[in-house]
């Protein structure tokens, strides 16, 4: 079947004061356009960043196929020089390789900083991105394996398997060299690289502070609140398989719609 998409939209000449006043608030994805990003943009070239970068030891993920599945791990850990990766990288075919001559590479920073449920700008600082986005009120949608859909191919998904999937409202943009794409905390993103590029994300926190645990320094988790109600939903869970299955099934459901009822927003599209 054909998806239809819905365009993130696009700005130009969004000033600092116009995002936080006015489009910030709204916690909707946006591709910006024609922020100076300074001469990243045209000097971090392959040759550059493979001389800045220098012989730095850096793990990345190594795949035979374009669509990396951070579930089931359908990649490979590997080491190597800084240098060595970015050459690699920008190459169709490879003379050296891991897996095989057309094997892909990602990097997902020089350091371990994997951060999930925080504000981002993506800027795209070289080469061009696909991204499909979903929102986080789509979530029954996705089949969910912690925070990540198990849904690989979102293009083409087994819908026998994933029926529900089809429900879910997407939002798709191409990045190209100087874009920045904003994406609030807790939205889904399918990221796919159409050529060799350098991407780099600034994170940061969207709630109070004291709503963030303490020594969650890097926003890995979630939310005190939300971490509490989820420990508290483990044990009524727990409780209820005291019961005989027909009951168990009965007052799950019933608090399934408790839930729907009192929890969910009555305000989403």
């Amino acid at each position: 079947m054909a998806w239809q998409s819905i365009p993130v939209p696009r700005l130009e000449g969004v000033s600092q004061e116009q995002f936080t006043q006015q489009l910030y608030p709204q916690r909707k994805p946006l591709v910006l356009e024609g922020i100076d990003l300074g001469a990243c943009t045209s000097k971090w070239t392959v040759d550059y960043l493979s001389q800045v970068g220098g012989e730095k030891a850096v793990k990345v993920h190594v795949a035979a196929v374009a669509q990396m599945d951070f579930i089931s791990k359908n990649f490979l850990y590997r080491t190597l020089p800084f240098d060595k990766l970015v050459q690699r990288a920008a190459e169709e075919k490879h003379e050296e390789f891991f897996i095989s001559e057309d094997e892909k590479y990602y990097l997902r920073s020089l350091g371990e900083d994997p951060r999930k449920v925080m504000d981002n700008f993506l800027i795209q600082v070289t080469g061009k991105k696909r991204v499909v986005l979903f929102s986080p009120r789509d979530a029954q949608y996705l089949y969910l394996s912690g925070t990540k859909s198990e849904v690989l191919n979102i293009d083409s998904p087994d819908l026998a398997k994933y029926p529900l999937f089809s429900k879910a409202r997407r939002y798709e943009c191409s990045l190209k060299a100087g874009d920045v794409l904003f994406i609030p905390a807790l939205w889904f993103h399918n990221i796919i690289s159409e050529e060799f590029g350098v991407g780099v994300n600034v994170f940061w926190k969207h709630l109070p502070s004291e709503c963030y645990d303490k020594t969650d320094t890097y926003g890995n988790k979630d939310p005190t609140a939300a971490s509490r109600a989820a420990q508290i939903l483990d044990r009524a869970l727990k409780t209820l398989s005291e019961l005989p299955e027909e009951y168990r099934d009965f007052y799950a459901r019933r608090m399934v719609l408790h839930i729907q009822d009192k929890a969910y927003s009555k305000n989403f599209e």
